[in-house]
């Protein structure tokens, strides 16, 4: 039964993720475009605001959700090369933290004024490309055998 609700916590936490991300980088970009010069300010602001108080609860639940499954496969963690289960299980923990460590970067060039678009942009696909590979990682764990 705490399997499954983590699960399925673990999913809708992922779905939400995701899509922040996705609609920052095709919905937003191509609407920032559209939108006069001069409301740009008002708009960033509120929807930072909105999106960073919402990510952290995600997040929050994402990763701990997480948690309470990777204790499920303690076993095949210990020794992440024994199964095709196990390795692509240890790849899908080294991306989701590679993703908390691409956030926290995001969020100390932001504190430190030294983001800037480009490397926004830049590193937000980084980490959208990484969450899907994380989804495709999550199939493949009970599907690919070798």
């Amino acid at each position: 039964m705490w399997y499954a609700l983590l699960h399925v916590l673990h999913l809708l936490a992922a779905i939400a993720f995701i899509g922040v991300v996705f609609f920052q980088l095709v919905i937003l970009a191509k609407v920032r475009t559209q939108v006069e010069p001069a409301a740009l300010p008002d708009l960033d602001i509120a929807l930072s605001a909105r999106i960073r108080t919402v990510l952290h609860w995600v997040v929050v639940l994402l990763y701990g959700a997480g948690l309470g499954l990777a204790w499920q496969y303690r076993q095949a963690l210990g020794a992440p090369f024994s199964s095709s289960f196990a390795t692509l299980l240890t790849l899908k923990i080294a991306l989701a933290l590679a993703v908390f460590v691409s956030y926290g970067a995001l969020a100390l060039l932001l504190r430190s004024g030294r983001m800037t678009p480009a490397l926004y942009r830049k590193l937000h696909w980084a980490v959208l490309a990484q969450m899907l590979a994380i989804v495709v990682l999550a199939k493949a764990m009970f599907y690919a055998h070798w």
